[in-house]
C-alpha cells in the first residue's frame, strides 16, 4: 500500500512507549466499535470523518491539543488499514510526524496493554 510506504509504522509497545513520551494516540474508530472491542486509556478519540479538520493546526475546527505541526500523532482504527491512510492523509496536511499503530487497537490488545471496557 502506497499510503504505509512513507509511514514509521508502530507496533503496540512502541506506541505505548512513544505514548509515555508524548505522543498522542488518537483512536479512529466509529463509536459502536469501540463498545464493542474497548477502548485504550488515554486515547483522544476523533472518528475518522472529522480527523483532519480536529488535527489540521490550520483549521478553525481544529482541538486546543491540535496547535502545531510538529504533533506527533499515532492513528489507531481496529485492524491498522483505515489508520494507515488516515495518517497519511495527516502527513498530507503537514503532519510530518503522523504515523499509525500497526495491527491496530486488535493488536494492542493482543500485547497486552491497558484497555478499558
Amino acid at each position: 500500500m502506497q499510503a504505509r510506504s512513507r509511514l514509521d509504522r508502530m507496533e503496540p509497545a512502541r506506541a505505548w512507549a512513544a505514548m509515555q513520551d508524548g505522543a498522542l494516540l488518537v483512536d479512529i474508530r466509529p463509536q459502536a466499535q469501540r463498545g464493542a472491542e474497548g477502548q485504550v486509556p488515554g486515547a483522544l478519540v476523533i472518528e475518522r470523518n472529522v480527523l483532519e479538520w480536529r488535527l489540521d493546526p490550520a483549521s478553525d475546527a481544529r482541538l486546543p491539543v491540535a496547535g502545531s505541526y510538529d504533533l506527533r500523532v499515532i492513528v489507531m482504527c481496529s485492524a491498522g488499514y483505515t489508520s494507515s491512510l488516515a495518517a497519511a492523509s495527516l502527513q498530507d496536511l503537514g503532519l510530518s510526524a503522523a504515523t499509525d499503530l500497526a495491527g491496530g487497537f486488535q493488536a494492542w490488545a493482543r500485547a497486552g496493554l491497558p484497555v478499558e471496557s
